[in-house]
């Protein structure tokens, strides 16, 4: 009784909290209407196609990554040879919520986005290594790194916070509804449920894909608990945090010129933003 008492006060939202909610429902159901409307949808590309996940667990399980090609109607396709099957064959779907999830966590608190930033800055440099070729995975990185230094700089990474939970939340219904279109709405002969039956046998393509669906929710609903749990300061408590943590200059309040909290305040965000400008 205790114990079910804590969590209960554990994941009760603040009014921070709250108004992260009410964000990503709105991201929800914003998402949930542009995939769905002919040329609208193409608003969502840059953040769709940001898949990763085959190759990431392919490095990791010792496949040879050849290269990564983006279609804006597909998603990524990943060549590699080698690796374990019944691990990269689930990662696009399972993968693409598992980041998610983990960026719903961090879309919680300021510090935690500057942080989560850089790790999808590190995930850029590997793709765009993989996909070198790719003009168009050149032009989507680009301009998300672009976004992402302007966020830095905007309410002192309260913007960041919020764009880096809309990534998240787009991860997770991007695999939420890939998993649905490609398995449960419609059998797709290639999709890597279809291949994954194929050859592990056991059960069909849509039995799988319900399985990766589950899977999929539980690490969505996972990422809100853990930002309920993990980050309980409100909007004051997250601005001076955040002002000592990789911190970015400010501006005055009665014109346009920068004044920098301290020299080391300048050399990191001015690093920061060469680095994202690169990638």
């Amino acid at each position: 009784y205790l114990f079910a008492r804590d969590f209960q006060t554990q994941v009760t939202p603040n009014e921070t909290q709250r108004n992260t909610l009410i964000v990503a429902g709105v991201y929800i159901i914003v998402i949930g209407i542009l995939w769905h409307v002919p040329y609208l949808n193409k608003i969502l590309y840059p953040f769709k196609l940001l898949t990763m996940s085959h190759a990431f667990v392919g490095l990791l399980t010792c496949a040879k990554i050849y290269s990564i090609e983006l279609d804006p109607d597909e998603g990524g396709s990943t060549r590699m040879k080698g690796g374990i099957s019944w691990l990269t064959l689930p990662a696009g779907y399972l993968g693409s919520s598992l980041i998610g999830a983990c960026f719903i966590a961090c879309g919680f608190n300021t510090n935690a986005s500057k942080v989560a930033s850089l790790v999808m800055a590190v995930f850029f440099l590997f793709t765009l290594w993989w996909a070198r070729k790719d003009w168009l995975t050149w032009l989507l990185i680009l301009g998300m790194s672009g976004l992402t230094v302007l966020f830095w700089f905007v309410g002192g990474g309260i913007a960041l916070r919020y764009f880096v939970l809309f990534i998240g939340v787009m991860s997770c219904m991007y695999a939420l509804w890939d998993v649905v279109d490609d398995t449960l709405a419609r059998k797709v002969n290639t999709s890597d449920a279809s291949v994954f039956a194929e050859r592990y046998g056991c059960c069909p393509s849509k039995v799988w894909g319900f399985v990766w669906l589950v899977v999929a929710f539980i690490f969505f609903a996972l990422g809100v608990l853990v930002g309920l749990v993990a980050f309980k300061q409100n909007v004051e408590q997250q601005k001076a945090d955040a002002a000592g943590f990789i911190p970015v200059p400010t501006l005055k309040s009665a014109g346009t010129s920068v004044i920098p909290n301290s020299r080391a305040a300048w050399a990191v965000a001015l690093l920061a933003g060469v680095l994202e400008l690169l990638l």
